[in-house]
């Protein structure tokens, strides 16, 4: 049970929903929200990004509110409850004496801040890892088969927010690996195991899509010592802002004393091991980092209890934080208080600019879950985004949304053109074109299989496989192929059209929920040395398509 929390402190979290509650309300949703809310309108185990956590809370708060207090409204609830627990956490007597100090270090972490009232998978991974430290410490004096269950649970829903989840856990288990020997540890587990199993069928019938895309299909670029290593230093500066020196000088000095403040050291600096070593290969974003704000809320509030010095500059460098937070929030609402243009303006704006001009036609993006989502949020009607070959593939790719516009006559908007039937800015002032097109027709989900161990030297021919997931034939007439060569980083550098020839003589057509043999020869690129190749599908004179996986060149 959470133990009784003092008046000043339920004043304070009292004080936190409601302007939570407020800016939730008024605040247009920025496009990853709109992404997730288009998770929520077509609920299932997992998605193409992330698990089903971030959707499930948006549906869950959209059946008690309309707009966007609706799809936020479980990120106020667990801004309020993350505190609960962490302040549960602290043993410390004298912590009393210092409500106004954990406040202030709390909600001065920017993205900590952030996360009352913005919905993404982050926010319920900050509350349900202090939700897993706090049945952790527990677990530690009273490990009962309760608590176990609570543990397990937790986990599973630590890993049904995001996929960094198995970092938290994963670290809490190597600051104590005697964790392997107890029983009610590995009960534990096997209730997560359980809970999570629904993910994990998911993730088998898909193909283990957010898998392949995160680790194997995702794009890099060459490594750049100032985008990746020092900008992975300069978010470890941004989660903080102004009390940064005396937030890493407290967790610099931290020294473990039992099991528990080991665990927060060793999950601390595990995590940002990891993502140093990452930013090696990779750019780090930001909120890839957000959950070390849970363990050090509970290091540096012990430090700043017995450290009178650094509980002064903390607390000043603190409040100036949450005056600039604050100052940052109402800009996000009122854009000329904000420095720059920002996701939440003017998107109301565009919408209803782009109904107009589209006259009632079914809106399709080219290359943009962000703002098919936002229009579909902000218009009521249906959108989709139409990706090819220069893009990446999203949930868009894999839900039933193409389905609803198959055959009709669409608004297809696009970036990359120069002229249309009409156009429209957005608040940045990026201008954008749209087209009728009277009969829609795309094939995006059409699969090219190829043997990825195969050898593809040029001139030698080779089999193609495609599959045809739809419930009808599709004429090859409809069908052009493609290859696309990608450099070492997966970046497209080309696509050159060729010639296939179908395994059957007389074959016409893709047979419906069926696969169709080919074989091709892999033209000669103009691009030097590229390192992949991917097959690709243009139907009906659309942009070619991503149909294929990345193949490795020998």
């Amino acid at each position: 049970m959470i133990s009784k929390l003092p008046r000043l402190f339920l004043l304070l979290l009292g004080a936190v929903l409601l302007i939570n509650l407020v800016q939730a309300h008024v605040t247009p949703l920025i496009f990853d929200e709109s992404y997730y809310w288009h998770y929520a309108s077509n609920m299932a185990w997992g998605y193409f990004d992330h698990p089903p956590m971030v959707a499930a809370l948006i549906k869950a708060g959209s059946l008690l509110f309309e707009g966007e207090l609706g799809l936020r409204l479980f990120s106020c609830l667990m801004a309020v409850g993350t505190p609960i627990l962490l302040w549960d956490c602290i043993s410390n007597k004298a912590k009393n004496q210092f409500v106004p100090h954990f406040f202030v270090l709390l909600f001065s972490m920017t993205l900590f801040h952030a996360y009352g009232f913005l919905m993404l998978p982050d926010t319920p991974l900050l509350f349900f890892t202090a939700l897993f430290l706090w049945f952790y410490k527990r677990f530690l004096t009273n490990p009962g088969i309760g608590i176990a269950i609570g543990l397990g649970l937790t986990m599973a829903a630590l890993m049904y927010s995001k996929y960094h989840a198995i970092l938290v856990i994963l670290f809490v288990l190597l600051s104590n690996i005697r964790l392997v020997l107890n029983p009610r540890a590995w009960l534990a587990v096997l209730i997560a195991l359980a809970a999570y199993t629904p993910h994990l069928v998911w993730l088998f019938e898909n193909d283990f899509i957010p898998v392949n895309y995160h680790l194997f299909e995702r794009p890099n670029r060459a490594y750049e010592f100032n985008d990746f290593t020092l900008g992975y230093f300069l978010n470890l500066v941004v989660l903080f802002g102004l009390t940064f020196p005396w937030v890493y000088l407290a967790l610099f000095r931290s020294r473990p004393k039992d099991l528990f403040s080991r665990a927060l050291v060793f999950l601390t600096y595990g995590v940002l091991l990891f993502f140093l070593v990452s930013s090696i290969q990779r750019r780090i974003q930001t909120q890839w980092l957000i959950v070390i704000c849970v363990p050090m809320a509970l290091l540096v509030f012990e430090y700043m209890i017995h450290n009178a010095n650094s509980r002064k500059w903390i607390y000043r460098a603190g409040i100036a934080n949450i005056a600039i937070l604050f100052f940052l929030r109402i800009g996000l609402v009122y854009q000329p208080l904000f420095p720059i243009v920002y996701e939440t303006h003017g998107n109301k704006e565009w919408v209803k600019e782009v109904q107009e001009k589209a006259g009632g036609a079914p809106v399709v993006f080219e290359n943009s879950y962000r703002l098919a989502s936002m229009f579909g949020f902000y218009s009521g009607e249906p959108s989709f985004t139409l990706n090819n070959i220069m893009f990446r593939k999203n949930q868009y790719s894999i839900d039933n949304s193409e389905e609803k516009f198959r055959g009709k006559k669409v608004a297809y908007i696009s970036r990359y053109v120069n002229s249309g039937d009409f156009s429209f800015e957005d608040a940045k002032g990026t201008l954008f074109y749209g087209r009728f097109i009277e009969d829609f027709e795309s094939f995006r989900r059409l699969e090219a299989m190829v043997d990825p161990e195969g050898d593809y030297a040029i001139g030698s021919e080779t089999g193609l496989m495609i599959y045809n997931p739809y419930p009808e034939d599709i004429p090859l007439t409809k069908i052009r192929f493609g290859i696309t060569y990608l450099n070492s980083y997966k970046q497209v550098k080309e696509t050159i059209p060729m010639e296939v020839r179908a395994d059957k003589v007389g074959a016409n057509v893709l047979k419906a929920r069926d696969t169709t043999l080919f074989y091709f020869q892999r033209p000669v690129p103009k691009t030097s040395d590229p390192s992949y190749f991917k097959i690709t599908l243009s139907e009906n004179g659309l942009h070619w398509g991503l149909n294929g996986n990345n193949v490795k060149i020998r």
